[in-house]
């Protein structure tokens, strides 16, 4: 089995950076089965059926039964093909992810994408939660964002759950949505009022052991703006990012291999033999602050690879 898909039954001990460019699909779509099943969009490592924000009103039966017959045709499906893109469904409120819960066939889903998560809604999210192996992805996305007492009810909620919670999601456009914004098309996200906000949800999240995934760059056109919000991504600590388009998946998964030199600076700290503090191409090194780092820069590269350095027989060691 390739490394980088697991089964369903693996979820729950996932490294979040595993998850890589995680596309939303409208539940609607009727390649659904090709989508799971990893044969329309072979690198795509995780993905997620929305039946929120992405399905009209007036379109949510025919989502609901089009979802509950993907998820037979995975049963039927599952000994033939046991790798597959890690699976989410998005639900609109609680009482739909109950409902899905008891749906035949929805041990096949890896877990739930949470919408607009906050303290008062998560209890009965979580109450809806039927199969144990099932994780969450709850994302901030509401106006309790920029309240730090309602991040502070919500992130003790999820401490209580935190081994069902497998990354944190952070829904940049229905935050700048509560402002009456709308981010550039012409710079990255942490260029604009945006970047503060995510700033200051990665502090308040990740020091408690949360990860965290970064917001979609809604220009799925500019691949240079792509890479350089990724750069900052990362900068942030932030290993997993949302796609709006297929063509950013591939382009997401590059820019998170490691070079070379930083994956060989990352062995070097984590080797219980390493000096308290030492020099690595001219820059210091200090196991007992930069350890958290290296092992992500580890789990990073298990993942996606190591870039050498470009020049004649350039190669990837995967």
């Amino acid at each position: 089995m390739r490394p980088e898909l697991l089964t369903v039954r693996k979820a729950a001990s996932i490294h979040p950076a595993r998850l890589g460019a995680t596309l939303y699909v409208p539940a609607t779509r009727g390649d659904l089965l090709a989508i799971a099943l990893g044969h329309k969009y072979p690198s795509l490592r995780s993905v997620v059926f929305d039946l929120e924000d992405a399905v009209l009103p007036r379109d949510i039966g025919h989502a609901m039964a089009n979802l509950a017959a993907l998820l037979l045709q995975l049963e039927r499906s599952q000994l033939l093909h046991g790798d597959r893109p890690l699976l989410f469904v998005r639900p609109r409120d609680a009482a739909m992810l109950a409902h899905l819960s008891a749906l035949p066939g929805i041990a096949q889903i890896t877990g739930f994408v949470i919408p607009k998560a906050t303290a008062d809604v998560m209890p009965a999210y979580i109450s809806s939660l039927s199969c144990a192996d099932h994780v969450i992805m709850p994302t901030i996305e509401t106006r309790e964002a920029f309240d730090s007492v309602e991040m502070r009810r919500l992130r003790e909620q999820l401490i209580a759950i935190q081994d069902r919670v497998l990354a944190v999601r952070i829904g940049g456009n229905d935050l700048l949505q509560t402002l009456g914004c709308r981010r550039s098309t012409r710079r990255t996200a942490y260029d604009g009022l945006l970047g503060k906000i995510i700033g200051n949800l990665v502090a308040g999240f990740v020091p408690w052991g949360f990860a965290m995934s970064a917001p979609v760059l809604e220009n799925f056109t500019d691949m240079a703006m792509l890479q350089d919000e990724i750069d900052q991504d990362i900068e942030h600590g932030l290993f997993t990012k949302t796609a709006i388009h297929p063509a950013q998946v591939d382009m997401i998964h590059a820019a998170y291999m490691v070079d070379e030199a930083v994956h060989a600076n990352a062995v070097q700290i984590l080797d219980v033999n390493a000096p308290a503090i030492f020099a690595c191409d001219g820059i210091m090194s200090e196991p007992a602050t930069h350890r958290a780092w290296a092992r992500a820069v580890i789990e990073r590269a298990d993942a996606f690879g190591v870039r050498k350095p470009e020049g004649p027989g350039l190669a990837l060691v995967v």
